[in-house]
């Protein structure tokens, strides 16, 4: 298991799991399965405690698919407000902490890469997919893209590159043209 410490949560994560699960699942405040019966070659558990609780007070296990070869869960929050963001193979989820609630779940087109923060903005890569959250977690814009396909920011610009054609757009309002969704 491995143990996340921030100013405001702890957040217990592993790839199997835990044998106090049940546990933690009675205790917690939300606890969501999802696709637990499912036969899916990845598995992620998730619990998030409160720095001065002493259980999580949200849990989230999953089976996820793709799952390895770059196809790992991953974790954003934005402590500004408070959000929880987890990617696992095709499933988006965000949560607010503070409830805790699940504020949506969204789909990463054929699978979830990673998150990552550009000031206000976040933005998740997905192997057919790059999309801009703002802090409050509302989806600000999507892009198609495929691979080999590679991007950065600089400034409030992006940079995109997908298979040798290159674009470059606006970071909070997202690109325009084929691609945009």
């Amino acid at each position: 298991m491995l143990t996340l410490a921030t100013n405001h949560y702890t957040l217990l994560c592993c790839e199997t799991e835990p044998g106090i699960h049940d546990s933690y699942a009675e205790r917690a405040t939300l606890a969501e399965r999802f696709d637990y019966a499912e036969h899916r070659p990845g598995f992620c558990w998730l619990a998030v405690r409160p720095a001065n609780a002493a259980w999580p007070t949200l849990v989230v296990e999953q089976r996820y698919s793709p799952a390895g070869f770059g196809f790992d869960p991953g974790i954003l929050i934005i402590p500004e407000t408070e959000i929880l963001l987890l990617g696992a193979g095709t499933r988006l989820l965000a949560y607010d902490l503070a409830g805790p609630t699940r504020l949506w779940e969204d789909h990463a087109d054929f699978g979830f890469w990673n998150w990552s923060r550009h000031d206000g903005i976040i933005l998740m890569s997905a192997e057919l997919e790059l999309a801009a959250w703002d802090l409050n977690a509302k989806k600000l814009w999507t892009t198609y893209v495929e691979p080999p396909w590679e991007y950065r920011v600089e400034g409030d610009t992006v940079h995109l590159d997908v298979m040798g054609d290159k674009s470059a757009f606006p970071l909070a309002t997202g690109p325009s043209g084929p691609r945009a969704i």
